[in-house]
Formats: C-alpha cells, sequence, structure tokens
C-alpha cells in the first residue's frame, strides 16, 4: 500500500502549500511595516503608513529622522528603487484571513503577475519546437556527441562553470529555464541522465547566485539598502565562491562517475525511457548530416542565448526584451528552413504547449506569495525574525541569522525582494554585536541561496517540470551536497565575525 503512494507533482505540491498559508493567515498576526521610496518624478520621499501617505523631503536629514541608516545618494541613483521597511515602525494591524475563495483566486493572479516570465518560457517552447522540426537539434547533437567521445567530463565542468559565473556576475535565475531543453539531450546522448543536466544548469546557476560577486539583484541592492558599499567583503565572497563551485563540480563528477560505471546507480533510472523519449535523438541513421543550413540554423538558436545573456548583462534588458529575441529567432530560423507558415505554426504552439505546465508551475508558485502579502503576514514574520537575535554572542548572531534567512526564503523567494525587505531591518543588528554590516550581506546571501536550490517556492520545480522529475527524487540528489554546503557557510561566517 506504501509502496502505491505516488510523490505529487509540483503544481499539486504548490496547490497544497498554498493552502497552508491561506490557513496561516487565519492564525499568525496580521502586521506590518510603514515603508519609504523614493518617487523620482516628483523628487521627494513617500512614506506609506497603513495606507496614508505623506510626502516628505529627499534630504539625508529625512532617513535619519526616520532611523534609516542609508547614504542619501542610494535612494537619488536609483540603487534603492522599491519601498523599504521603516525600522521600528512595526505595529499588528486588523486580520485579513485569506479563505476559500482567495486561494482558489491566488494561482490566476499568480499567473496575471508572473505573466512576463510566463511568456518567455512559453516562447522558448516555440522556438523549441520550430527548431526540432529542422532536424538541427539531433545533427548538433551528434556531432557533438562524437567530439565529446571520452572526454563527456568537460561538458559537465564547463556548463556548471558558465552557469556558476552567470549567476555570481549577473544573476543568472529565470534564463536558466532557456538552456534545459537545449543541453539536457547533450546530457543524455553523453550517457549521463538528465539529473546531472539539471544539477549543472539548476544547481550551477544558484550556487552561483549563493555565492554573488557582482550580482546587481543580490550583493549590490542588498549592501545598497545596508548602506555599506558593495565591495566590503568582496574577497571573502569571490573565495567562497570558488571553493563551492569546485565542491559543486566535484559532486557531479562523482554522481556522473557512478554513472558511467553502471546506469542503473541513476537516481532516475526508472523514467530512463521516458526521459529518452523525451529528450533523445531519433536512430543515427535517421538523423541528417550536418549540412551549412543547419549549421546556420544552429549559429542563429546559440546566438539568440548570447544576445539574450549580453542585454541583460549590458543593457538592462528583461523579460520583454528576451522574450522578443527569442520570437525573433524562432521567425529566422522558419525562414532558413523554408518551412511553410502553417508549418510553422503548429510546430511553435506544439513546442510551447509542451511547457505550458512550467508556467502553471511559476505562477501558482507566484499566487503563494500574493496570499502572503494579502494576508499581511509577511511583515510579521519578518519583524518576530529580527527580534529572535537581540542579545545573542556575535557567532551565534550570525549562524542564526544564516538560518533565520533559510527560513524567510520560502516566503521571500526573491532575492532582490529579500534583499530590499529585510536589509534596513536586519542590517542595523550588526551594530549591536559590533561587526560590520557587509556580514549581514554575505549572511542574507547564504541563507537565501543555500534555501533556493530546495525552495518548492522559488526556480526549482519550474526547472524540474520541464524535465519531468520529481521534486522528491531532487532532494535524494541533492541532500548531501545541501549539508557539506551548510558546513562550509558556517564556518566561513562563523570565521569572519572573529
Amino acid at each position: 500500500m506504501i509502496k502505491s503512494i505516488k510523490f505529487p507533482s509540483a503544481q499539486t505540491l504548490l496547490m497544497i502549500i498554498a493552502a497552508v498559508v491561506a490557513i496561516s493567515t487565519w492564525f499568525i498576526p496580521a502586521g506590518n511595516y510603514n515603508t519609504l521610496y523614493f518617487n523620482e518624478a516628483e523628487n521627494s520621499f513617500v512614506r506609506n503608513s497603513k495606507g496614508n501617505l505623506s510626502i516628505l523631503p529627499p534630504t539625508q536629514e529625512t532617513l535619519d529622522n526616520l532611523n534609516i541608516k542609508l547614504p542619501l545618494d542610494n535612494f537619488l541613483s536609483g540603487a534603492i528603487y522599491k519601498p523599504i521597511s521603516i525600522p521600528g515602525t512595526f505595529s499588528y494591524v486588523e486580520s485579513d484571513p485569506q479563505g476559500f475563495f482567495e486561494f482558489i483566486q491566488a494561482p490566476v493572479k499568480g499567473i496575471i503577475e508572473a505573466a512576463d516570465i510566463i511568456f518567455l518560457v512559453l516562447i522558448i517552447g516555440g522556438l523549441i519546437g520550430v527548431i526540432n522540426i529542422t532536424g538541427a537539434f539531433e545533427s548538433g547533437i551528434l556531432w557533438l556527441t562524437r567530439v565529446l567521445k571520452g572526454k563527456e567530463y568537460l561538458l559537465i565542468i564547463f556548463t556548471t562553470f558558465i552557469m556558476a559565473l552567470g549567476g555570481t556576475t549577473f544573476g543568472l535565475g529565470e534564463e536558466t529555464l532557456a538552456f534545459f531543453p537545449i543541453l539536457i539531450p547533450v546530457f543524455i546522448a553523453a550517457k549521463y541522465d538528465a539529473l546531472v543536466g539539471v544539477a549543472c544548469i539548476f544547481l550551477g546557476a544558484q550556487v552561483g547566485v549563493m555565492c554573488s560577486t557582482t550580482n546587481p539583484f543580490a550583493v549590490i541592492i542588498a549592501s545598497d539598502a545596508a548602506g555599506v558599499n558593495w565591495t566590503n567583503g568582496l574577497m571573502l565572497r569571490m573565495l567562497v565562491f570558488l571553493i563551492c563551485v569546485i565542491t559543486t563540480i566535484s559532486f557531479i563528477l562523482y554522481y556522473a562517475g557512478k554513472l558511467k560505471k553502471s546506469p542503473k546507480n541513476s537516481l532516475i533510472y526508472d523514467q530512463r525511457h521516458k526521459m529518452e523519449n523525451l529528450f533523445g535523438t531519433a536512430a543515427v541513421g535517421s538523423i541528417p548530416r550536418l549540412n551549412l543550413n543547419l549549421r546556420l540554423i544552429l549559429f542563429v538558436f546559440t546566438l539568440s542565448f548570447i544576445v539574450m545573456i549580453y542585454g541583460v548583462s549590458q543593457l538592462d534588458w528583461w523579460f520583454i526584451e528576451m522574450s522578443s529575441v527569442f520570437l525573433c529567432a524562432a521567425l529566422i530560423i522558419g525562414l532558413l528552413s523554408k518551412m511553410n507558415e502553417l508549418k510553422f505554426v503548429n510546430a511553435f504552439s506544439r513546442g510551447a504547449g509542451e511547457l505550458l505546465g512550467v508556467a502553471f508551475i511559476i505562477g501558482i508558485a507566484r499566487g503563494i506569495s500574493i496570499l502572503m502579502a494579502d494576508g499581511l503576514i509577511s511583515d510579521t514574520l519578518l519583524y518576530h525574525a529580527s527580534t529572535i537575535t537581540t542579545g545573542m554572542q556575535k557567532g551565534v548572531f550570525v549562524n542564526s541569522l544564516f538560518v533565520i534567512y533559510n527560513g524567510l526564503t520560502f516566503f521571500i523567494p526573491s532575492t532582490s525582494g529579500m534583499a530590499v525587505l529585510t536589509m534596513p531591518i536586519m542590517s542595523p543588528l550588526a551594530d549591536t554585536v559590533n561587526i560590520g554590516r557587509e556580514i549581514i550581506v554575505n549572511t542574507y546571501l547564504y541563507g537565501h541561496g543555500l534555501f533556493s536550490i530546495i525552495n518548492p517556492t522559488g526556480l526549482v520545480l519550474a526547472s524540474l517540470g520541464i524535465v519531468k522529475i520529481g521534486y522528491d527524487r531532487w532532494l535524494k540528489f541533492i541532500w548531501p551536497l545541501l549539508v557539506i554546503f551548510a558546513v562550509i557557510l558556517i564556518l566561513t561566517l562563523t570565521i569572519s565575525v572573529y
């Protein structure tokens, strides 16, 4: 009987979590902080006190009077562009418990709110559908496997390092969803399983974000909100980045080595036929030769990702621009392959449909955040988290805060959202235990980053959804590495405060 019980799908798991969150709004007291944001158009601060807005002059004196220990330039330059919580202003308010109708509406609201990333995912699916029709993928994969024969481990090292580099420098996150349909077939053709591909892509990027060095959406926003220069503590973050990336690659290579000895060592061995049908290539004899036209198609396909990465890192592009790049690439590939209009539309629609389940995962996860915000419990959790550490010895303090950030990540999965909401509250705590505020920034990075590897309200379920791997399989695969990371990060934080 027990063996017949299966772990729920990602969508079901998220709906269960949403139900728990909705129920919790009936028991957790509602509360909020007053907030402050800079209105650039009016050149003024706007204070929101329980819905009552007041206009304040944009001066350092205003910030000092509100006990916001941040430089005025952080607001004027646009470094802090979201409302921040004003320390010492938390108060309980009238509860707004979320009932059945709010619970049902939350996924719909989440899909609407996350429409930008959802359309990016669907358009990527459409692009994959179009290129699959051309046969360029299969030809390219066959060529690559011949080139890497006997050196497949290089694929693991190169992919993981590049993803980690993207994560640490410009916050590569949602963009990784674009790489799964491309790279998973390559890993399978190299005689690895899909878990290896997920680890290299998703885990690589998450480790990079966890050990952010120049990531504007994490370390720079957090440092600005904490009132310190983002270069404070940079050398330590670079060292931790190298240690964690080397550890990640070694862990993946160890698992991949077991697969080379015997495919039965795979944690998804029972899904091997399903994976081969989903991502495997056709029989070698039926794969077209990699001619000039197919090479040109693959060049356009690869170029679209290079353009996306450049746009995000250098031109402040976001989802609309990224989606447009992939749509343009699909149209060009359709023309290069001389695909007729009906065939193109059908291929694009079919490819987008393959990722529709992932779109629902993203929407439901966003809906959970909406339930917490509408239920007014997010600030309550933040307030109690900040008071737990009062009076602690600094070594105990920093590691307790590390654990707290792990927990808060479930409720606030966004790196920039976590930084803006928590730094004005948490960073002054550093002064009470006589440590640098950059250590609070590092604690936020490591706590948020570690839990993001398994956070069901983050990107992991969307990533697993693309490759049809259960969340339980991922947990079984990743838990030893999580323990290793926890030890490394706790030791790092403890040493840094003494």
